[in-house]
């Protein structure tokens, strides 16, 4: 029973095998009968072959000496085929799909000697539901190929000469609107020449080889080539942000990968790279894309790069020479094409040489750099002006190195996110040029995002000059500190737009020049608590005499020496809430000579009392102690009449001021008491006691001081230039005690002399003994043992001058009723009157006798006359005698 079952099996197999058998050769037989006409009735196609061999159970095909042609060629919804194939082999084929949906789907598809020409159809339109038939091959070999494929528009879209292509999940889909690509694949392995791809009407992408290795791609003189001029550009594309050109002369990579519109690469290296972006003035909008595709490459490698970035109209914007970059996981696409940096990555590594970039108004040049993710190196920096514009800042210097250590920075909506831990600036040398325009808008700094933070910045080894309307601030050999520098929406409304901590700052030759003064230091160091500076000077740039042509009205003239300044405290004199708090101030050795000419006109404004100036400061100030110690102060004035400038001497100068305020600390007093010791010219110890407080708007104060045992002769250098007086005698003590308020002083004077007397002099510096002998007629020479104090009131203050003229005043009224008693203003005229007087009568005097001494003269040239007339009339009269007498001997 078995064996008749199994006779029935096999006999009903070998029926089916040989209907099989029997279907599939009379198949093959009708295929190479009526295929090529089936295909022309139900196809777009035309084709013909030498040899056809199918297998109706694998869906194998095998085709030898192949040709394809459209029959409609100007159709542009169905894919377009047209050119030779030596050799065609396909598994896997969808045979019912090609015959009853007449589609194209199969495994793998292997071509040789393929010399063909492929018409993408047009774009679905997601609108109308339509769709085209679809071909797809899973896989696809081809072996000495020459390939061409075109859109639907006849552009060519790739073309490829001496193709030898394997790729795997190979996709090639009409759905594409847009710019996307028609094709994608995922492995590869690819030969050819003349590679050209067109992915948009931007970019071509071409290659004089293309090889591939175990994995590795290889492409020789690859080029991204713009396809319009830069003025078609911006005319056909006007909100496109940037135009690439792209040069390499070999290039490797492997992992090739294109699928879904994007590009994906490894270990990409490209050598002699040149890039050459030109610009616009476009700024990005969100909807724009700059990149149409997505580009992701893990690993590149630019050795010996180029790049050049134009501005518009051609100019330089950024050139970098002998480049090497490597960079990882790179990514660039139609987002990052926006920024500022074109792509982005997770790591780099970047070296080059003769970096240039051109701002506004610089010209940036670097000899070496090395720029990594946290880190950055420039060696042998160079800043020059590009224009000159008196209303720019302008900067001219070179730096040795500039590093930084960067904790983070990126852009955000293209604004610079920067948070940096270390920037080193090494011989850092030149000048800053700043604007004369004060009235220029301030920045916005529109483009960094706040916060901006610095932790550390060092200054070493550096000559840096800031010059301001001629006017040169010079550092040399500087070296400065500062930390926790910030910047952020509140900084950046004051003048300096950043905060900082901690700070020190050392500078050695320091020197500042202004119109009138040279301001110079040996040394100044200065920190966030500290201040100590050696051998300060302010020095006049100009003559005695040209500062006094120079000036439009009177004005003081300075010549200082300090050996040293020091301070401690706390400030803030740059944000908003300024402030100065100081525990100490000390001036050590002080040399200052105050030089003030009477000869230009009077300057008529109201001068300030000091209570008021310090008051009027905008900002709390608070100084617990000034010291000013060994030192000496020179005043010296001139007029018209003064035969060179008077002089006072206080050497030996020493004062302390305690509460140095401006009435606006919280809690600090504003009483400030201030205490003077000295010796006036040179000679007599002086002693002063003066204080006022800042809050009182009446500037009320009291001072009181003593000069004792002072020779009257030492003022003389002082009185003698201007009132032609000299002073004798002794000065044993001088005792004033002031009070008063911006209105006037008052208060008593006291002085005790001894055989005091005044010189008148003569114009040629002699003394005049009969005015002297009259002036001190009146003067009280002697003021007795005990003299009483003279009461000094009435005084009004001159709002033109200063409280020391106020002072002066006060205290002249006091030597008034001192030396010619309570009438001092009676007998003060009586004497002007009788030395007035005596000097007419002298006057006339000596007019007299010049006109006596003219007329006795005058008669005795006449009388000289007459004598010496007569000498010659008896002369002539002994000619003749003598010649009478000799002619009567003969």
């Amino acid at each position: 029973m078995k064996n008749k079952k199994f006779r029935i099996f096999s006999i009903i197999l070998g029926i089916l095998l040989l209907l099989f058998l029997s279907i599939n050769f009379g198949l093959n037989l009708w295929l190479r009968n009526n295929l090529p006409g089936y295909i022309k009735k139900n196809s777009e196609y035309i084709i013909t072959y030498k040899t056809l061999d199918v297998e109706l159970e694998t869906g194998n095909i095998f085709a030898t000496g192949i040709t394809i042609n459209n029959q409609n060629p100007d159709r542009t919804d169905k894919v377009g085929l047209q050119g030779r194939i030596d050799t065609l082999s396909v598994s896997r084929l969808g045979i019912f799909d090609l015959i009853f949906n007449k589609s194209v789907s199969t495994d793998n598809l292997t071509l040789k000697n393929p010399r063909l020409n492929i018409n993408l159809p047009k774009p679905i339109d997601e609108k109308t539901g339509k769709k085209a038939n679809p071909v797809q091959f899973k896989n696809i070999n081809i072996s000495r190929g020459n390939i061409q494929i075109f859109r639907h528009t006849k552009q060519k879209l790739l073309s490829v000469k001496d193709l030898t292509l394997m790729v795997q999940n190979l996709q090639m889909t009409e759905k594409s609107l847009g710019d996307q690509l028609p094709i994608a694949f995922e492995k590869y392995h690819l030969t050819g020449k003349n590679f050209f791809f067109r992915p948009d009407n931007l970019y071509a992408f071409t290659a004089e080889s293309i090889s591939t290795e175990n994995g590795q791609m290889n492409v020789k003189k690859f080029a991204v080539v713009p396809l319009l001029s830069y003025q078609n550009f911006l005319k056909y594309f006007p909100e496109k942000r940037n135009l690439f050109d792209v040069k390499a002369a070999e290039m490797s990579f492997k992992d090739f990968i294109i699928k879904d519109n994007k590009w994906s690469l490894s270990d990409a290296k490209f050598d002699n790279l040149e890039i050459t972006v030109f610009t616009t003035h476009v700024k990005p909008k969100e909807k724009k894309r700059s990149f149409t595709s997505e580009l992701n490459l893990g690993n590149v490698l630019l050795n010996n790069a180029k790049i050049k970035i134009l501005k518009p109209g051609d100019n330089p914007l950024f050139v970098a020479e002998n480049l090497t970059m490597q960079i990882s996981h790179l990514q660039m696409n139609d987002e990052t094409a926006k920024g500022n940096i074109p792509f982005k990555y997770e790591n780099f590594d970047i070296k080059g040489k003769n970096i240039s970039f051109v701002s506004g108004h610089e010209n940036v040049k670097v000899a070496h750099l090395w720029v990594q993710p946290k880190s950055a190196d420039f060696q042998n920096i160079s800043v020059k002006p590009t224009t000159v514009n008196a209303d720019k800042t302008s900067l001219n210097l070179t730096a040795n190195q500039l590093s930084f250590q960067i904790n983070d920075w990126q852009f955000i909506n293209n604004k610079l996110k920067l948070d940096v831990q270390n920037i080193l600036v090494d011989q850092l040398n030149g000048t800053v040029r700043t604007a004369n325009n004060s009235k220029k808008k301030k920045p916005t700094f529109e483009g960094i995002q706040f916060p901006l933070k610095v932790k550390n910045v060092v200054l070493k080894n550096s000559n840096v000059v800031v010059d301001r309307k001629n006017q040169p601030l010079v550092f040399k050999d500087l070296n400065a500190n500062f930390q926790n520098i910030e910047m952020n929406a509140q900084t950046i409304k004051e003048t300096i737009p950043f905060k900082t901590g901690n700070y020190n700052l050392t500078t050695r030759d320091f020197n500042y020049k202004t119109k009138f003064y040279n301001l110079t230091a040996s040394l100044l160091k200065l920190n966030k608590s500290s201040v100590q500076i050696s051998n300060f000077a302010v020095k006049p740039t100009v003559s005695r005499e040209q500062f006094i042509r120079m000036i439009p009205a009177e004005r003081d003239l300075y010549d200082i020496t300090v050996s040293k300044i020091s301070a401690n405290g706390k400030w803030d004199l740059i944000s908003e809430n300024q402030y100065l708090n100081l525990g100490n101030v000390a001036l050590n050795n002080v040399n200052a000579n105050v030089f003030r000419s009477k000869i230009p006109k009077d300057d008529l404004t109201e001068k300030p009392m000091y209570s008021e100036l310090l008051r009027s400061i905008k900002f709390p100030l608070f100084i617990d102690n000034l010291d000013i110690a060994n030192s000496l102060l020179v005043y010296e004035e001139d007029t018209k009449k003064s035969d060179g400038p008077g002089k006072l001497i206080f050497s030996d100068f020493n004062m302390n001021v305690k509460n140095l305020n401006s009435a606006k600390m919280a809690g600090k007093s504003t009483q400030i008491p201030i205490s003077v010791n000295c010796r006036f010219m040179n000679a007599s110890p002086m002693n002063i006691k003066w204080s006022f407080d800042t809050a009182n708007t009446t500037d009320a104060f009291v001072i009181s001081g003593n000069i004792a045992d002072l020779p009257a002769s030492r003022i003389n250098p002082f009185i003698e230039p201007y009132l032609k007086i000299q002073a004798t005698g002794l000065i044993s003590d001088l005792i004033f005690d002031f009070k008063g308020t911006k209105q006037g002083i008052r208060g008593t004077l006291k002085m005790v002399h001894q055989n005091l007397k005044v010189s008148i002099l003569k114009p040629t510096g002699e003394k005049n003994k009969l005015l002297s002998a009259m002036a001190n007629v009146f003067v009280k020479s002697d003021s007795g043992n005990y003299p009483a104090s003279v009461e000094v009131e009435g005084v009004e203050r001159d709002k033109t001058k200063s409280f020391f003229n106020m002072l002066w005043r006060g205290i002249e009224q006091g030597l008034k009723k001192t030396l010619i008693g309570k009438n001092a203003p009676k007998t003060e005229q009586s004497i002007k009157n009788t030395v007035g007087n005596t000097k007419s009568a002298l006057e006339q005097n000596n007019i007299e006798l010049k006109e006596t001494k003219a007329e006795v003269k005058e008669k005795l040239n006449t009388v000289n006359g007459k004598v010496q007339e007569k000498k010659e009339a008896l002369k002539q009269k002994g000619f003749k005698n003598l010649f009478k007498k000799n002619s009567s001997s003969h």
